[in-house]
């Protein structure tokens, strides 16, 4: 059962649009803010990052951004605990956590399922735990009222059917082979893939891997019921780096990177 949260922003007739950001990029403290500054922009879920140091599916700029935040402390428990306090400021969308299945075997399955929902999280992307080896996990999310995010990737075909019938909130899809980061062109059989997707899925799709401009969104949107952007918004992050940990420049700071989301996601 996905929160309720995650129904609303789900159900809604208006395209999701679900940002990526690496919690602790570059402290904790902004971290907050710019996840209400993303809501305040057009944000329908927050997809939030836990740094680690041996990513399978993240390229160079959200790898950077790991480290930076690995760099200020930043951990599994401290990135759950970022959540209620975003939740006192008034986030009010839906956030997912996006971990690699290790730093969760760690914690515990069954302690990070019940300490999540406590906290007000919504659901959980774990790109490398296979469908085949994620029912446990997916129950425990159930029983929390957590959606387990499922993705598929061009070369799920054989396995598509089965990964959208138990696909909870939206089902991620990989736009293209590799790791994340901007792609100046997308591979054209992109929308074969997406119509196939779409066929398979009873809840909404999302698209994401490499979408970086107003153009690839709106391209996507057309294709797909939203759009996830990480990269992207990583970089204007991390070029903002030093700003937004000065709180004299961080309120203009975090004005350019919602000027710069409404860019994307401007029709």
């Amino acid at each position: 059962m996905a929160s309720n949260r995650m129904q609303i922003a789900t159900e809604s007739e208006k395209p999701l649009f679900i940002p990526f950001i690496t919690a602790g990029d570059p402290t904790a403290e902004v971290t907050v803010e710019i996840a209400l500054s993303l809501e305040e922009a057009g944000a329908s879920i927050l997809e939030l990052g836990i740094p680690y140091s041996d990513p399978l599916a993240d390229g160079p700029t959200i790898q950077e951004a790991s480290k930076r935040a690995l760099s200020s402390g930043m951990s599994l428990e401290k990135a759950l605990k970022l959540v209620p306090l975003m939740r006192e400021r008034g986030l009010s969308i839906p956030v997912v956590i996006f971990t690699y299945y290790n730093p969760l075997l760690q914690y515990g399955e069954e302690r990070f399922a019940s300490v999540a929902a406590e906290l007000g999280i919504d659901g959980v992307l774990v790109p490398d735990l296979p469908y085949e080896e994620s029912e446990y996990l997916d129950q425990l999310c159930e029983k929390n009222h957590l959606s387990l995010i499922s993705l598929v990737a061009p070369t799920s075909k054989q396995r598509m059917i089965k990964i959208a019938k138990r696909a909870k909130g939206f089902l991620y899809c990989v736009s293209s082979l590799g790791v994340t980061g901007v792609r100046n062109q997308l591979d054209p059989r992109i929308y074969d893939f997406l119509k196939t997707v779409r066929e398979a899925s009873t809840i909404p799709t999302a698209v994401g891997f490499g979408i970086s401009s107003n153009e690839q969104v709106k391209a996507m949107s057309e294709h797909a019921d939203g759009v996830v952007v990480g990269s992207a918004l990583v970089a204007e992050i991390g070029a903002r780096q030093k700003e937004l940990t000065d709180s004299n420049t961080r309120p203009e700071a975090l004005q350019e990177i919602k000027r710069f989301v409404s860019t994307l996601i401007s029709s």
